[in-house]
């Protein structure tokens, strides 16, 4: 009945992420059916803690998230939990031997939402987008090559990069509500409160950067995996382009999004694209 208990574990992963992102639901969705699961699986885990540190405001938050990192430990040791996010993200964390380096990387810059709300330099800014963003694209990298090293060590740069380029355009898109609202400021060395359009075009440009990166690892993924990829890269630099044309100060009032009907047409021209190997 062990085999029914992960079977349920692994949909609870899968309801998390349809709930939470209808955009990285649609790019996982073109994932191989080899490999969705376990995608679904790390989401389901990322997304818990990330919402224990942001949206639980009428409960202790150090409290619960100290209680979900035990519980996470533990399932990582016993090769289970009662916690269904947390049996579904053991069994791809063992399957894939994902170095428990990333995880606890991750769980560092989870932690620092707790207490801190500015990154002044530009060491603690990258220190927080590593654990928060780059090790989550090593940990789905790990999946994506089934267990290669060799094509894992080549590519690992390009998947933090793409990691990188996904955080910092949430940080642009929600940079009302982390500011108003959580009362956080990730960029360094930019007044939010007064974000003008030299600083937006600074933080657009480095962004380009990381994508202009990451989409020579893209090139080079598994099939499995590619289209999936080049989906969600796809979305996010169509969402930048977006915070590119709108004036900063809209920016700070209120939250860009890509409309369903835009995504569904991202998802052709890419299949397309895909198709005619041009990816």
């Amino acid at each position: 009945m062990k085999a029914l208990f992960d079977k349920v574990s692994y949909q609870c992963s899968k309801t998390v992420t349809e709930s939470y992102s209808t955009s990285f639901t649609l790019a996982t969705k073109m994932l191989s059916s080899s490999i969705r699961s376990d995608i679904y699986n790390i989401y389901g885990f990322v997304r818990f803690a990330d919402e224990i540190v942001d949206s639980f405001d009428e409960y202790n938050k150090e409290k619960l998230f100290n209680q979900f990192e035990a519980s996470m430990k533990d399932a990582l040791e016993q090769h289970i939990s009662l916690n269904p996010i947390l049996n579904s993200f053991q069994h791809t964390y063992h399957k894939y031997e994902i170095p428990y380096e990333l995880v606890a990387a991750f769980m560092k810059s989870m932690r620092m939402d707790l207490y801190k709300n500015v990154y002044r330099t530009e060491e603690e800014y990258r220190e927080y987008i590593y654990g928060s963003a780059d090790v989550v694209g090593l940990m789905c990298l790990k999946v994506f090559v089934k267990g290669d090293i060799d094509k894992y060590n080549s590519l690992k740069e390009t998947a933090m990069a793409l990691g990188s380029a996904f955080q910092k355009v949430n940080f642009l898109r929600d940079l009302k509500s982390d500011y108003e609202d959580l009362n956080r400021s990730y960029f360094p060395n930019t007044d939010l409160a007064m974000l003008d359009e030299a600083s937006k075009t600074r933080i657009v440009n480095e962004i380009k950067a990381d994508f202009q990166l990451a989409y020579k690892g893209i090139l080079q993924l598994p099939n499995e995996a590619k289209f999936g990829v080049y989906t969600a890269y796809k979305y996010y630099y169509k969402l930048l382009k977006k915070l590119q044309r709108t004036p900063s100060l809209e920016i700070r009032k209120v939250r860009i999004r890509v409309p369903n009907y835009e995504k569904f047409g991202l998802l052709a021209k890419s299949y397309v694209n895909y198709k005619l190997n041009l990816v």
